[in-house]
């Protein structure tokens, strides 16, 4: 008992020198439990596959099969056509047709990346392109074809039919409008539960959670159309069909996370970061389209939400709404799926929650 008077600690004393003894080995498990290594697991793991994705996709872009449109003489058509889809690597695929009207028009209906006329009068030839739909395959298609036309000692005269916006000056604005959609939607459904403590929801609380997502999405909706056009000009006209899509899509993001987080947890948030930003957004066709991109994203990027997404506002901006009913099917399907596997997953947590009731005991009259 002196020892510990003369410290001036008195019985904590004992305690700290307790608690000293440990080692550094025993401050490390107080400080990260299994729980928490298994989570920094997981973090690197999304880590490591960020980058390989991201570098994957964007670091050495190369056209394949860039879709064009040729209009040409029949006496040099077939030539021509043989000569473009011969090229090393295969950079092209060249659909002729017989008018430049026609070419026009699978150009703005974005069944082609570019049209190129010959004129047999002349040395000079027309491509005709819509840099708004994607400017990097434009890019791609211009300086292939050009390279062709200096072997044949032809130049090429490029008219850009549908230029992006002035805001718009690289054709961006669409792939980060829906990437604040598509990441805000499933962070959303993750603030919804962590406020419940990371507990599996009940059914009663998916519906709960599945139905506050429309709100938020309508309101995220708003939001972004008005950044874009009012605010910015990026992306001017066409102020409530972003609205309509900005709340499919943020709905379709948040019910997939809903669905992931109610099946398995935080693992869930995880999966869905996979998905939506690791997978979905370098194959997106945001930055590069899917004819530059390796065939792993270029096969993948249109059958994902951020891909989908990028497509609808772009087309409906720039094109009318040409060629965006499969990106819509796609957008719409994420949703249904995410409702569903949410509502089942809890509606079968709930059954085995509430288990078999038992059997009542059988009553015996008295003797």
């Amino acid at each position: 008992m002196a020892d510990a008077r003369d410290d001036g600690y008195g019985s904590g004393s004992t305690a700290r020198t307790g608690d000293g003894d440990r080692g550094i080995l025993g401050e490390v498990r107080d400080a990260v439990t299994t729980r928490a290594a298994l989570v920094m697991l997981g973090v690197l793991l999304l880590q490591l596959g960020f980058a390989l994705s991201y570098m994957g996709a964007f670091h050495a872009p190369k056209p394949h099969q860039v879709p064009i449109t040729l209009v040409a003489p029949p006496a040099v058509e077939s030539d021509l056509v043989a000569r473009l889809d011969a090229l090393p690597g295969d950079p092209l695929h060249v659909t002729p047709v017989a008018t430049r009207a026609e070419a026009r028009a699978r150009l703005l209906d974005r069944r082609t990346d570019a049209a190129l006329v010959v004129d047999p009068a002349t040395r000079t030839d027309t491509l005709l392109v819509a840099s708004a739909g994607g400017p990097s395959a434009t890019t791609a298609a211009t300086e292939i074809l050009q390279e062709v036309a200096r072997a044949q000692n032809r130049t090429i005269l490029v008219r850009d039919l549908r230029a992006p916006s002035a805001g718009d000056s690289r054709g961006l604005s669409s792939f980060y409008l829906v990437l604040s959609w598509t990441i805000g939607g499933y962070l959303a459904a993750s603030a919804l539960n962590m406020a419940a403590g990371s507990k599996k929801p009940t059914l009663s609380r998916t519906l709960v959670r599945l139905t506050a997502m429309l709100p938020y999405g309508l309101v995220s909706g708003i939001g972004g159309a008005i950044i874009v056009g009012p605010v910015l000009d990026c992306l001017p006209g066409a102020f409530w069909e972003l609205v309509g899509i900005g709340t499919l899509v943020v709905f379709a993001s948040g019910a997939v996370g809903v669905a992931l987080q109610s099946v398995a947890g935080t693992v869930g948030l995880g999966l869905t970061i996979l998905i939506f930003t690791i997978l979905g957004n370098p194959s997106s066709g945001g930055v590069y389209p899917s004819s530059l991109l390796p065939p792993f994203w270029s096969a993948i990027g249109q059958a994902l939400p951020p891909g989908a997404g990028t497509t609808v506002v772009r087309n409906t901006v720039y094109f009318d709404g040409n060629a965006t009913a499969g990106a819509l099917w796609i957008l719409g399907a994420w949703a249904f799926g995410g409702v569903v596997v949410a509502i089942l997953a809890a509606a079968l947590r709930d059954g085995r929650r509430r288990g078999p009731r038992p059997e009542p005991e059988p009553v015996t009259a008295p003797v």
